[in-house]
């Protein structure tokens, strides 16, 4: 995009929400954690494809399949996370990143720092929750 950040810039609610320097920094973060988790992904392929199930001793295979399903799993929960750093990517492309899915309103600069891919406001996630909770008692 063109835009360079200052040299240890943190967005600010002193500055104009999602201004073109906070734009860019969520763009750096969330390219640079889909970079480390596709770093992360090719590792556990990698261990995947060499993790033959010649182990003769029944424990050691036990402790070998549970190893793989957790690579599994893993595996999983990171495709998962980069498909919704590509969505908050493609936001920042069409000016709705750091806008609360439900409200509108902005979602909080801490909350977008600490969970870059989040796509509702605290207040709109507790409320989820609380409806979640609600229908998974009956």
């Amino acid at each position: 995009m063109g835009i360079e950040l200052p040299k240890g810039y943190r967005p600010s609610a002193d500055e104009p929400f999602m201004n073109d320097l906070q734009k860019e920094y969520f763009r750096q973060k969330l390219t640079a954690w889909r970079a480390e988790l596709l770093r992360d992904s090719e590792y556990t392929l990698d261990s995947l494809k060499e993790g033959g199930m010649t182990v003769p001793d029944i424990s050691d295979r036990a402790s070998a399949e549970a190893d793989k399903a957790l690579e599994l799993r893993t595996r999983d929960r990171m495709r998962k996370v980069i498909s919704k750093i590509d969505v908050a990517l493609g936001k920042l492309e069409d000016g709705t990143y750091g806008y609360c899915e439900e409200t509108g309103e902005p979602i909080g600069l801490e909350r977008l720092i600490a969970r870059p891919i989040a796509t509702l406001s605290i207040e709109a996630q507790e409320r989820h929750e609380r409806m979640e909770k609600t229908y998974s008692d009956d």
